[in-house]
């Protein structure tokens, strides 16, 4: 993993800026503040990042816009850092585009491994892989796994590392019913514990921009009841 990796940290509260900041340099990542929506965006626009930690409750643009704002920009890792912890607000802001949640008060722990967590699947969605044979295909959907760019006939769709490795393992095995379990293990690499609310968000947003750029509104993905989802024959 990229421990030099530059991580943008927006918080408008000077002494938790500073000590998200620490705690990544003390790892060896590249940190820098932003205090504001505003400030966050002109940095952004200007810089290349591999993260963003973002509070909510900053001024300027607040923290759901500067969501919205990020994602048409790029496709880095969004981890909310906020004392907003109710289930709505999670569920909100991942279809918003966010990757991740850390509620405050944080333990630099789990700081640390949630951004190792995310990067390192960010990492490797962006790594260009070196075979012969990238673009993959269903119907009119065409996937670059080099470029990491996806069309539904001629149109370009934005998706998120998340959404686009979702795409990817659907897509690589067309006729397989993936459970719940298996598309969290797979994606997120950790242990399933029967949350469906995380796959459900991704998967929701992934049908959504599909069904959007095709032709007459129509799904790509089906759900099966009781057993998962699979691209439609």
């Amino acid at each position: 993993m990229d421990k030099r990796a530059k991580i943008l940290v927006v918080e408008d509260e000077n002494d938790i800026n500073n000590l998200l900041c620490s705690i990544l340099e003390r790892k060896g990542y590249r940190a820098r503040a932003a205090f504001s929506g505003t400030e966050a965006l002109m940095c952004i626009e200007n810089e290349r990042w591999k993260m963003i930690l973002l509070d909510l409750m900053i001024p300027g643009i607040s923290g759901e816009e500067v969501i919205l704002k990020i994602r048409e920009i790029t496709k880095a890792p969004i981890i909310v850092v906020s004392a907003k912890t109710s289930k709505k607000t999670k569920l909100e802001l991942l279809e918003k585009g966010a990757d991740d949640f850390i509620c405050k008060p944080f333990d630099p722990d789990e700081v640390i491994a949630r951004v190792n967590s995310n990067l390192r699947r960010y990492l490797e969605f962006s790594s260009a892989e070196e075979k012969k044979g990238n673009i993959i295909s269903y119907k009119d959907i065409s996937l670059d796994t080099e470029s990491k760019e996806v069309k539904v006939g001629k149109v370009i769709i934005t998706l998120t590392s998340r959404e686009f490795a979702i795409l990817e393992l659907l897509l690589r095995n067309p006729s397989k019913v993936y459970s719940k379990a298996n598309i969290f293990e797979s994606i997120w690499g950790e242990e399933y514990l029967g949350d469906d609310n995380t796959v459900n968000v991704h998967m929701s947003r992934l049908r959504n921009k599909l069904s959007k750029a095709g032709n007459n509104g129509q799904d790509y993905i089906e759900t099966i009841w009781a057993m998962g989802y699979r691209l439609k024959k």
